[in-house]
């Protein structure tokens, strides 16, 4: 059999497996998280729900994730790196869905999560794509800035997909567009493991939308939320940051265009009125659709389908 046949059985067994068992797992977890107390309660108007609804889904996204990666991914040392930070990340975000933890705390543990396949696994953005135009180097060398500006990139992506997470159905859907781009991409550029990581992160995803889609059943909490962004973050570094050309700063940037966007202005505006950049607000994107008279699924539509645009935009540049 060919190799390309293999891969696309690869990728398919990684996609429909994570799929299957994230969608029969999360009944399971939403017990769970009921029995355990990780309930979202809407206590102030940047809820969009009415009753208490179980979260830490994401549960379910990862243990489908990681069976899927099991079985049909290779894990050499790098990957196994990523995977144990992602465990990490994980294991606070249950805590986080159960107790509440405070931000500093959650972002010193992030930070040494992301620290752990920067520093262990050797997954580094090296080098970058230069705009100079008075230098004929078509990219310039981090040099010893490669390791804070890679752990800088996946805790901001972490953290990027964890604010988009405020209606019923972003989060899942954004990342599984976001990762089913991945794995187009990874595919034209021959990064198997890439793509049949994505397959898997993406299977996992819609394997749980059913639940998630407005009216909502169960929330991914945090637990989903920073485990799909510290995925995404770290498999952008493995496929794309190593191309020294211009795919090197666009694709990813163009992929996570909306979590990056959404981030950044959440930052910026939070700093102009004089507060901190981590304290909540209900002036997200997504936010705003709804107060211009948009319904959640109506909102939820406009952001997949500028997310899906912006995918598509890195495919064909690819």
């Amino acid at each position: 059999m060919a190799q390309e046949y293999i891969v696309v059985l690869l990728v398919l067994g990684a996609f429909i497996l994570a799929g299957v068992l994230s969608f029969w797992l999360t009944p399971h977890v939403s017990e769970f998280a009921h029995k355990v107390g990780a309930m979202d309660v809407p206590r102030d108007s940047r809820r969009m729900h009415k009753k208490p609804i179980p979260r830490m889904g994401g549960l379910a996204i990862f243990m489908g994730f990681m069976a899927a990666l099991m079985i049909f991914g290779r894990l050499d040392a790098q990957m196994l790196s990523i995977l144990l930070g992602a465990m990490i990340i994980v294991v606070l975000g249950i805590f986080d869905d159960i107790v509440a933890l405070g931000a500093k705390f959650k972002f010193c543990i992030q930070i040494i999560a992301a620290a752990i396949p920067v520093c262990i696994g050797g997954l580094k953005i090296e080098f970058f794509t230069s705009f100079n135009p008075f230098s004929n180097d078509p990219y310039f060398s981090l040099g010893v800035l490669s390791i804070p500006v890679t752990i800088i990139w996946i805790v901001g992506i972490t953290n990027a997909v964890n604010l988009i997470d405020g209606l019923d159905g972003l989060a899942a859907g954004v990342s599984s567009i976001a990762a089913m781009t991945m794995l187009a991409v990874g595919l034209l550029t021959n990064e198997v493991m890439v793509a049949i990581t994505m397959a898997a992160l993406a299977g996992s995803c819609i394997g749980f939308l059913p639940y998630n889609f407005n009216p909502a059943k169960i929330f991914m909490g945090d637990t989903g939320s920073t485990f799909l962004g510290f995925m995404l973050a770290t498999m952008s570094i493995e496929g794309f940051f190593k191309f020294y050309a211009v795919i090197s700063f666009a694709v990813p940037f163009l992929i996570l265009g909306l979590p990056i966007f959404d981030t950044a202005s959440a930052i910026t505006r939070r700093l102009m009125e004089g507060r901190s950049p981590m304290s909540p607000d209900r002036g997200h994107v997504h936010h705003k659709l709804v107060d211009m008279g948009f319904n959640v699924k109506q909102a939820v539509a406009i952001l997949y389908a500028i997310s899906g645009t912006l995918g598509l935009t890195a495919v064909i540049l690819t």
